[in-house]
């Protein structure tokens, strides 16, 4: 299962996210949750630091499939448009495929 925890603050603002695991759907290079969820994370990340030029932080692992993403101060509008479309594209898959291969979480820091 691929677990995507959000972090925000208590008034809402998005501090950042851990992606980890791999979905299990179907076997590797075939897996087109696993696939998706993949797809949707680096775009977004790919779009915060390219295109609005956010000063975020990114680790990855390849062998274990986590992402931990953190922002370094607090998004502008259109970062948390970017994020929220994240969350919807990830809610999505969950809901089509279910928590067994996709789940959302959200802390508050």
């Amino acid at each position: 299962m691929t677990k995507v925890t959000f972090h925000k603050t208590k008034s809402g603002e998005y501090k950042g996210f851990i992606c980890s695991g791999h979905a299990g759907f179907a076997d590797y290079g075939k897996d087109i949750v696993c696939a998706s969820i993949s797809v949707l994370v680096i775009n977004t990340i790919n779009s915060l630091e390219e295109i609005v030029k956010e000063k975020i932080t990114v680790q990855m692992d390849e062998e274990s499939g986590k992402i931990v993403c953190s922002f370094d101060r607090p998004l502008r509008e259109t970062s948390k448009v970017l994020v929220d479309s994240l969350i919807l594209g990830l809610s999505q898959i969950e809901k089509q495929y279910g928590k067994r291969y996709c789940k959302l979480e959200f802390e508050e820091v």
